[in-house]
């Protein structure tokens, strides 16, 4: 599997992660906790043949992934001449929902580092509040953030803008130095990184299968890792594998 973190060399940033102290780490939620994004654009592509706008994944992962709704329906009227009105829009989530029922799961070992941690955890998502809320129940991870779950409908602009980064640090009372981001997508790293946050991608789900580790690393740029036992390796400081 790419991108795994003992297939990384040693670089100065991995060595700031390794004596980083976070006060909060934030998390994407498609993707990241749960493994969402392949049942997502399975629908979305889906969805757009029923109305003749023909796309395969590698459009959806390049355009649609880890973007608000807004930006998708913007970008399908630019590329394809189609504004998906409400009626679309509720089609495909009602669909995606039902999906959800059948086939989401959490991303695998991620509850096992969310007990682990030690340090405070909220979610940060450009997901609906009904999705996430949803995916959070049915995944069984609502326990782990109770009320600290934040959208993009809660700001101006969503990724990668930095403002549902920024936001989400000002409600959890901590400075965006402090936090860690745990994202997949590209528009969430980069809306870290506007934001002034120390960000790591997770690339264990299984929408980023295949892609190479350039791709995955964004040529270096973010350090990466596919497994959440890894997480403690990368970042010592946030478990109670060094804390207890």
């Amino acid at each position: 599997m790419p991108c795994a973190i003992e297939d990384i060399p040693s670089t100065a940033e991995a060595a700031k992660l390794k004596t980083f102290a976070p006060k909060l780490i934030i998390f994407d939620c498609d993707g990241v906790l749960v493994d969402s994004e392949v049942i997502s654009a399975n629908v979305l592509i889906d969805a757009l043949a029923s109305i003749g706008v023909v796309v395969d994944f590698a459009h959806v992962q390049a355009h649609f992934l880890g973007r608000s709704w807004v930006t998708v329906a913007a970008e399908i009227r630019s590329s394809h001449g189609y504004l998906p009105g409400n009626d679309f829009e509720e089609m495909y989530r009602s669909e995606l929902l039902k999906r959800f029922e059948r086939e989401l799961v959490p991303t695998q070992g991620v509850v096992t580092l969310l007990q682990a941690l030690t340090v405070g955890a909220c979610v940060a998502t450009s997901s609906t509040p009904k999705r996430v809320n949803r995916s959070l129940e049915l995944t069984g991870l609502s326990e782990f953030f109770g009320a600290d779950v934040f959208t993009a409908s809660e700001v101006e602009r969503g990724k990668p803008a930095p403002d549902l980064f920024l936001h989400t640090a000002s409600r959890m009372q901590v400075a965006p130095s402090q936090c860690l981001v745990i994202e997949d997508s590209v528009p969430g790293i980069q809306a870290a990184i506007n934001a002034g946050m120390p960000v790591v991608r997770f690339t264990g789900g299984s929408h980023l299968q295949g892609l190479s580790d350039n791709v995955l690393t964004m040529d270096g740029q973010v350090r990466c890792f596919d497994k959440w036992q890894h997480f403690s390796e990368m970042v010592p400081h946030a478990t109670s594998r060094t804390n207890r």
